[in-house]
């Protein structure tokens, strides 16, 4: 079996839908950029109130193609009951020993949604364990995996305001954005949709505060649009001015 060409950056979500949400915008950029992105859906999504596994299958696999994915995986575990147990994490690591992302997306680790916060503990575990040689992993083919631990892991902001350590400007990618979260016609408003329940994120003035936190993370950096994101550790830097190199609007 040919081994998958590595990823530049892996976003991983609890449920489909979730990477949409909240990074949807950035992966645009990415994937526009000619990087090679990929999602992990934690779970199906089968506890919620509209739509089936099999609905939100098709849904991810619509908004994948909007956003120009490289892959989507989803790793099967049990909704509601993401755990960063050993068994969760060795399915976990063998993903990013798989697609050797040289950066992964995730969860805030505090987060309105308990899966949310689950899956952000399993991600930045097992990002670190995968680095570990004598914890043992094996390919669909019985070979003995390689191990790596990815160089950079960003939280992006949800529902619960952080302190971004940087806002991605995705101005330009917006309209895609939302058509890719459009997707998800179960799942969020869409006037021809009816006959399930109202959730949070179903009613109409969601993607009304969905746009109102992008213009918020936007404002201070001079752009319409912007996505918030947490570095998780200390990022070196050596070339200060390719950093900063971009112009910022006074505000």
């Amino acid at each position: 079996m040919t081994v998958p060409a590595a990823l530049d950056v892996l976003a991983v979500g609890a449920h489909p839908d979730d990477v949409e949400l909240s990074a949807g915008g950035t992966v645009c950029l990415l994937t526009d950029g000619g990087y090679r992105v990929g999602i992990l859906d934690l779970t199906r999504g089968e506890l919620g109130s509209r739509g089936t596994p099999e609905t939100r299958r098709a849904e991810a696999d619509e908004a994948a193609r909007i956003l120009g994915l490289t892959t989507r995986d989803n790793l099967g575990l049990e909704d509601a009951g993401i755990v960063n147990s050993v068994e969760s994490r060795l399915k976990f690591i063998r993903v990013i020993r798989r697609y050797r992302p040289h950066v992964v997306f995730t969860h805030p680790l505090e987060c309105r949604h308990p899966d949310h916060t689950a899956a952000a503990r399993l991600t930045v575990n097992g990002c670190f364990y995968s680095g570990l040689r004598k914890i043992e992993t094996y390919d669909t083919g019985g070979r003995v995996q390689e191990p790596w631990r990815p160089h950079h892991v960003l939280h992006y902001a949800e529902v619960l305001h952080f302190e971004p350590t940087f806002v991605v400007d995705v101005s330009d990618t917006w309209e895609r954005r939302i058509r890719a979260m459009q997707a998800y016609r179960t799942q969020f408003f869409h006037a021809e949709y009816r006959g399930e329940p109202d959730t949070f994120v179903s009613n109409p003035e969601f993607f009304a505060w969905i746009e109102a936190r992008a213009r918020t993370c936007g404002y201070p950096i001079g752009a319409a649009y912007g996505e918030a994101f947490s570095y998780r550790g200390t990022l070196g830097v050596r070339d200060l001015m390719g950093l900063l190199g971009s112009r910022k609007a006074f505000r």
